[in-house]
């Protein structure tokens, strides 16, 4: 990403100008004219400092704007915002006190935005890696209805469930992933170490190592004499692994593929759901019109192919059809859930319904986590003993022949 000095003018001639971090012009020119400014001029300059940084030889990266800065800046503007308090003065002050530095420079650029005449939602739009499309589309409805108090407030709670549900899948992911890990660094452990030695042993009253071992050991000694050419692999593969989940089609089929994970998910899948329940209702509360709100939603999610059903989802809205006709042609809901929407179409209370579907989805999670533990201990207790036959075949059988040999 490259950094971009720019000038430009809105409708009522006022000039603008500010430092935006893009992929290039084009997409620069666009997040401009998407604010209802015109771009004058647009340089590449190089990158600025962070309030705080040294100049030097330095490998770390900027850091990344992540839920907690988020949501500690939503309620800290909701907090600012409700007492009356200047826009600019609340977002200078924040300036001065950010713990993430990426936010900091940001909401300094956010504040010269502002002083240049630009509106608040323009001024975050400027920033698309961090502050999201929702994030600034909430803000502008905040900004024409005079509630922008409120949305700091939604949005601060919409981050938090998020959070939390995020924090819940990974913790159910967390016991079987050490265990697995836990269990491959003692094969190695055993095939490196443990059995060379009784290698040794054998050799000296000239005996034959029994065939279970035997295997072991021309893995192990694979792994001795290659392990330079192993590692250059494995990092090889990581990289392209790397590498291709930034692309799109390796994202997608990624995101895609880890839907379909035996156990997990399903639990994937529905904090998904839980996520996009949300912030379509939220969006769609606050006043924006349905087709936007899907779209808004649907590029806030982490997932392209649930992102792609909700584009589906919206296209089907504009042809004319039902919100819950389109919904049940992706696939993604179950029958409760898709009655529970025929009924807020029916009554007018769709936001309404779309917190009971989010609240559904939650117990069903949370459940789904409860009973994660049970589902995956048979798993566990068989790999676990795959482990103690290896053992047992490349350890314990050598010991004892050791006897018979030594006899």
């Amino acid at each position: 990403m490259a950094h971009y000095q720019y000038r430009a003018r809105n409708a009522e001639g006022q000039l603008f100008e500010g430092l935006i971090e893009a992929a290039s012009a084009g997409v620069v020119a666009g997040q401009l004219q998407a604010g209802g400014i015109l771009p004058l001029t647009i340089d590449e300059v190089a990158a600025p400092l962070i309030k705080g940084q040294k100049k030097g030889f330095s490998l770390g990266r900027a850091p990344r704007v992540g839920r907690d800065d988020l949501i500690l800046f939503c309620r800290q503007m909701f907090t600012l915002t409700k007492s009356g308090v200047p826009l600019v003065r609340a977002i200078r002050g924040l300036v001065e006190t950010a713990r993430n530095p990426t936010l900091g420079q940001a909401l300094g650029q956010v504040v010269d935005s502002l002083e240049a005449g630009q509106d608040l939602a323009g001024a975050f739009s400027a920033h698309p890696r961090v502050f999201p499309g929702l994030f600034c589309r909430l803000v502008q409805v905040g900004e024409n209805t005079g509630k922008l108090d409120e949305v700091f407030r939604q949005l601060s709670t919409f981050y938090e469930h998020e959070k939390d549900t995020v924090n819940r899948i990974k913790q159910a992911l967390r016991y079987p992933t050490f265990v697995l890990i836990a269990i491959v660094c003692a094969v190695i452990f055993i095939s490196l170490f443990v059995i060379p030695a009784f290698q040794k042993v054998f050799a000296s009253f000239g005996a034959e190592l029994p065939l279970a071992t035997r295997i072991l050991l021309g893995l192990s000694g694979f792994m001795l004499h290659y392990w330079p050419l192993l590692l250059i692999l494995a990092i090889m593969l990581v990289a392209a692994l790397k590498q291709l989940l930034n692309t799109h089609q390796g994202r997608y089929a990624w995101d895609r593929y880890k839907l379909k994970i035996p156990l997990v998910g399903d639990i994937i899948l529905r904090g998904t759901l839980v996520r996009f329940s949300r912030a379509f209702n939220m969006s769609f509360g606050a006043g924006v019109p349905l087709t936007q709100a899907l779209s808004f939603t649907a590029r806030g999610l982490d997932n392209l192919f649930v992102g792609e059903k909700v584009e589906l989802i919206r296209n089907g809205v504009e042809r004319g059809d039902t919100l819950t006709r389109s919904a049940t042609q992706t696939g993604l809901f179950t029958p409760l859930v898709l009655q529970m929407l025929a009924v807020g179409e029916e009554t007018g209370s769709v936001d309404t319904m779309l917190e009971d579907v989010a609240e559904f989805y939650e117990r069903e999670v949370e459940y789904d986590i409860k009973n994660l533990s049970s589902a995956i201990e048979p798993l566990m207790i068989i790999i676990i003993g795959g482990m103690v036959l290896v053992l047992a075949l490349g350890v314990f059988l050598p010991m004892w022949n050791l006897a018979a040999v030594v006899k």
